[in-house]
């Protein structure tokens, strides 16, 4: 088990990016599809939890096969999809990855939002007090993403909002913006496969901080398509992206996806 935390700063306030990660999220997920992959979504339906009150379920099958190192491409399925389940209580949030085809495999997510520059060092002290973790900051800014992913209208050193105001953020921001906020994520990675385990769980926390830094760009460099939006605008807008992506996923996988369960079924 590998456990990190990330403090991701915006220049936004916690209100506004509860409609920004909605946005984000749906559109980036939709873009990602036309790569010849996506998120399809399974369910996204009101939730009510005793303890965190109302709240949101999603439950996603995400197809990333493009996305694994040679090593682990050689011996998973060419379909290969990993299975998210989110619970929306914002400002808290908990998402857990998991893969049928790799049972000792799995993400745990936890994320509290708060209205300040990441320096709330005790703000997961209920869920993990006394555990060791490495804490890292993620620069929107300023981190380098991966070139394949850079675009320079989503570069918040040279963007900026005709909304808002923000933007063309330079080294240094965070110390001094107004608004800002952070998204604290606690990110538990498990592969308990003796010989790999060290391996697959560097790498994942790789990927999770890549896609991070690169949501959190494109949330804010996105602000002026879901500034003005109310939640029931979100909502409409969600649900019309993840018909659109679903289309674009299951016309590609839909098929060798039936065979694979079938096969694992008949197996079984």
């Amino acid at each position: 088990m590998l456990l990190k935390e990330y403090r991701i700063c915006m220049p936004l306030t916690v209100d506004e990016y509860k409609i920004g990660q909605l946005y984000m999220i749906s559109k980036h997920s939709h873009e990602q599809s036309d790569r010849g992959e996506g998120v399809e979504v399974v369910q996204n339906e009101p939730f009510e939890d005793p303890h965190h009150g109302n709240g949101q379920f999603t439950e996603k099958r995400v197809y990333l096969n493009s996305k694994l190192p040679g090593w682990a491409r050689a011996v998973v399925p060419k379909i290969f999809y990993v299975t998210e389940k989110a619970w929306n209580y914002y400002p808290y949030t908990i998402t857990e990855y998991t893969c049928s085809f790799l049972p000792k495999f799995s993400i745990h997510i936890e994320t509290k939002y708060e209205d300040n520059k990441g320096s709330n060092d005790s703000i997961f002290d209920n869920e993990a007090k006394d555990v060791e973790r490495e804490v890292c900051f993620i620069d929107i800014a300023c981190d380098e993403i991966p070139e394949r992913y850079y675009k320079e209208s989503e570069d918040p050193k040279h963007f900026k909002s005709e909304k808002t105001g923000r933007g063309q953020l330079r080294e240094g921001w965070r110390d001094s913006h107004q608004p800002i906020m952070c998204s604290y994520k606690l990110v538990t990675v498990k592969f308990e496969v003796w010989g790999l385990q060290t391996r697959v769980e560097q790498f994942v926390h790789k990927v999770v901080r890549d896609i991070l830094l690169i949501g959190h760009r494109q949330a804010f460099a996105w602000v002026d398509e879901w500034y003005d939006m109310t939640m029931d605008d979100v909502r409409e807008y969600e649900k019309n992206m993840h018909e659109q992506t679903n289309i674009k996923v299951c016309n590609q996988h839909s098929s060798p996806v039936d065979d694979i369960e079938s096969h694992t079924q008949t197996s079984t």
